[in-house]
């Protein structure tokens, strides 16, 4: 689509999040209808209430110095951002489908926009003392300059570190398996006892790989959330232990 002088693209990408999306909304729907869930759950049931229970208790065991209701602020930022990882991770291990989180320009912009909203916390609950991140107590004056300097780019470097371990992460592990079971299927199609028989080894790497992939992408997102949670910590408590 042409509008002036920009494109807008209907990709991939977009294609699978919007079936994320309307995954998660479905589930949630069917789970919560007629007012609520069952007083005995179901599986289904059981799976939502998991997520939703595991995002407060992160919260409250990361992240120091504040009340409950304040720590619950953060709960549906962090909530969505973990529910959109554990539900996008595994998608590339079906057939034909699409890994959104093993596009680096999908999880750079996530973890961009998590670490701008970061740093707006900051300042908003310690004002520009906030700035004291970056200089430790006690430091020397002649150091100051190095130390700040030290300080600020790991900082910064916050906004690329989330996003390029889930990419790469992603991306390494998918890729492997899609390689392997694309050898393995062409050499099924190959009509060729030799063929036939050299296909069990990529095939059983395949189905070795598909439990520690699946492994891999839950607990992404699992670390993408200790991350932020770890994060807000910081920017809230300024690198001490609330």
């Amino acid at each position: 689509m042409k509008i002036g002088d920009l494109y807008f693209s209907f990709t991939n990408p977009s294609l699978f999040m919007l079936l994320t999306l309307s995954l998660v909304l479905l589930l949630v729907h069917f789970v919560t209808k007629k007012g609520g869930g069952k007083s005995v759950p179901n599986a289904w049931q059981s799976s939502v209430e998991l997520i939703y229970d595991f995002v407060p208790n992160l919260v409250n065991e990361q992240i120091g110095g504040l009340s409950g209701n304040v720590k619950q602020r953060f709960f549906p930022c962090i909530s969505v951002t973990f529910t959109f990882s554990l539900f996008c991770n595994p998608q590339g291990m079906i057939p034909y489908s699409f890994t959104v989180t093993s596009h680096f320009l999908i999880t750079l912009g996530l973890s961009f926009s998590i670490f701008i909203g970061i740093t707006i916390v900051g300042f908003q609950r310690n004002g520009l003392h906030f700035l004291s991140f970056s200089l430790p107590a006690g430091v020397p004056l002649p150091l100051a300059p190095f130390l700040v300097l030290l300080e600020l780019i790991p900082h910064c470097f916050r906004a690329l570190s989330s996003g390029i371990r889930l990419f790469a992460n992603m991306m390494a592990g998918h890729s492997s398996v899609k390689i392997l079971s694309g050898s393995a299927w062409t050499m099924l199609c190959m009509n060729d006892l030799f063929y036939f028989i050299g296909d069990l080894g990529p095939l059983f790497i395949v189905l070795a790989l598909t439990g520690p992939e699946l492994g891999v992408a839950i607990s992404q997102a699992h670390v993408s959330t200790i991350s932020i949670c770890i994060y807000l910590n910081d920017a809230i408590n300024l690198h001490q232990t609330g």
